[in-house]
């Protein structure tokens, strides 16, 4: 959807709990998939969502004020009682043309893309998420089939970084892989601001 208008309110603080897994990666036709190892989990409001796969989509499927991301990541969690929660965030290219990125996990992801699913690396989907943990909150639908409805999306305000070479290899990949913005209907869209923040 595209995040224009949003009311802000005091919403619970996503708690991450997430531990370190080998990288296992899945092209499913879809995307490109990391299928996340037992025991990294996420509370919020109450409810413990088990995080199963994290994905990427180019550009970002979630816009803010019609401005779009050249990629966005989705951590999908699901609840003991099967409800579903993805974490979405944004990313962007990072200025300047040094290869490094800064943050090893995105190096160690868009590397196994490179060599087309051979990571041997183990990673910490928590090194994946900005400094900041301040959120987006809507109700909606998983964006790849079957578009399951009754999803949690928490969309995190703040990007993290890659290199215009992560970005081209993930389009060698897939070239564009986004569900067109969705038109916003009635649904209300919250704005939450933690005040905490990584690790």
């Amino acid at each position: 959807v595209d995040i224009s208008k949003s009311a802000a309110v005091e919403l619970d603080d996503i708690a991450f709990h997430y531990a370190s897994t080998p990288v296992n990666m899945v092209n499913n036709g879809h995307t490109v998939q990391f299928n996340y190892g037992p025991g990294s989990s996420i509370d919020i409001g109450g409810v413990n969502y088990e995080l199963l796969q994290f994905h990427f989509h180019t550009p970002s499927e979630n816009t803010i004020d019609g401005q779009s991301y050249p990629m966005e990541m989705h951590l999908v969690h699901k609840s003991k009682e099967g409800k579903l929660a993805v974490v979405g965030v944004f990313i962007k290219v990072r200025d300047g043309n040094s290869r490094s990125s800064g943050n090893d996990a995105v190096d160690t992801v868009f590397r196994t893309m490179a060599e087309r699913g051979n990571g041997k690396d183990v990673i910490n989907a928590s090194d994946l998420l900005p400094s900041s943990r301040n959120y987006f909150h809507f109700m909606g639908s998983l964006t790849t089939p079957p578009c399951s409805e009754g999803v949690a999306w928490f969309v995190m305000r703040e990007p993290i970084e890659m290199s215009h070479e992560q970005l081209a290899t993930f389009k060698k990949l897939y070239e564009h892989n986004a569900r067109p913005v969705q038109p916003q209907n009635r649904r209300i869209i919250f704005t939450a601001m933690s005040t905490a923040h990584s690790h």
